[in-house]
């Protein structure tokens, strides 16, 4: 018993050590297969760096304009993960986006230098990401919307790991190439669905199903850009599969 609840604690500090520069202090012992598991733990770190930004739009928010307090809260996540996913947005952007073939746009996404398109593609997310946060109705509402965003676009992160092959034969992601455990797609999806339940609660049942419509769209958009071509995912994409889902929350909540 103690070996099990020491083993998926060092699996969560792997996909903490992993999605954020958070230390832990903890030896995760790393193996592929502990790679591919600690996917099931993601919306929790998701859960952390939503909390993160929530403080970090709280304290500012007592002061000073709305709209300044949601750019720290966007920097603050930025600076928690390194900029993990943003990244993976870019490069996802530069490479569908600048090239005809599957293999140009492999290799441009393996390029650390950003382009036009992934340049505009940040520019764009971010904006409509402080716009769409900034428009919403109080301060409930904005802390419960990063919470909850930040939870279920990492939920969303490991869907795609589990109905897509992984497109290339070695990468930052090459330990997760194969399908992960049945196992983590349904901790990943209670932990959402739990994220939902508590955003009817605290808002209301349209917000939380107008988050979830807004989660499923833009899940669906960013594969069916990115995924035609490769013929599956990249560590890129699951950052951009990351940023647009968290994306499509707040501009669903930003409806009501």
């Amino acid at each position: 018993m103690l070996s099990a609840i020491r083993n998926e604690l060092k699996t969560f500090a792997l996909a903490t050590h992993f999605l954020t520069r958070i230390p832990t202090g903890i030896d995760v012992d790393f193996t592929p297969e502990r790679l591919r598991n600690a996917a099931r733990y993601y919306p929790v770190v998701g859960a952390i760096i939503g909390t993160v930004a929530a403080a970090a739009f709280y304290i500012p928010d007592l002061i000073l304009p709305t709209l300044i307090a949601v750019i720290i809260a966007t920097a603050a996540t930025a600076l928690l993960t390194g900029a993990f996913h943003e990244d993976g947005l870019a490069d996802t952007f530069d490479g569908i986006s600048g090239a005809y073939d599957r293999a140009r746009s492999l290799e441009i996404m393996h390029d650390s230098r950003i382009g036009t398109f992934g340049a505009l593609a940040l520019i764009l997310v971010i904006t409509l990401k402080i716009a769409a946060l900034t428009s919403l109705s109080d301060t409930t509402t904005i802390i419960t919307a990063l919470i909850a965003a930040h939870i279920v676009s990492r939920t969303s992160i490991v869907i795609v790991q589990a109905t897509s092959n992984y497109a290339r034969e070695s990468g930052i992601a090459g330990p997760q190439d194969q399908r992960p455990p049945l196992i983590n797609t349904i901790i990943a999806t209670i932990t959402a669905l739990i994220t939902i339940a508590a955003t009817a609660l605290i808002l209301s049942p349209i917000a939380a199903i107008l988050a979830t419509a807004g989660a499923i769209t833009a899940h669906t958009l960013i594969r069916l850009y990115f995924q035609p071509k490769l013929k599956g995912h990249t560590g890129d994409t699951l950052g951009a599969t990351q940023q647009i889902t968290e994306l499509g929350i707040y501009i669903a909540l930003a409806t009501t």
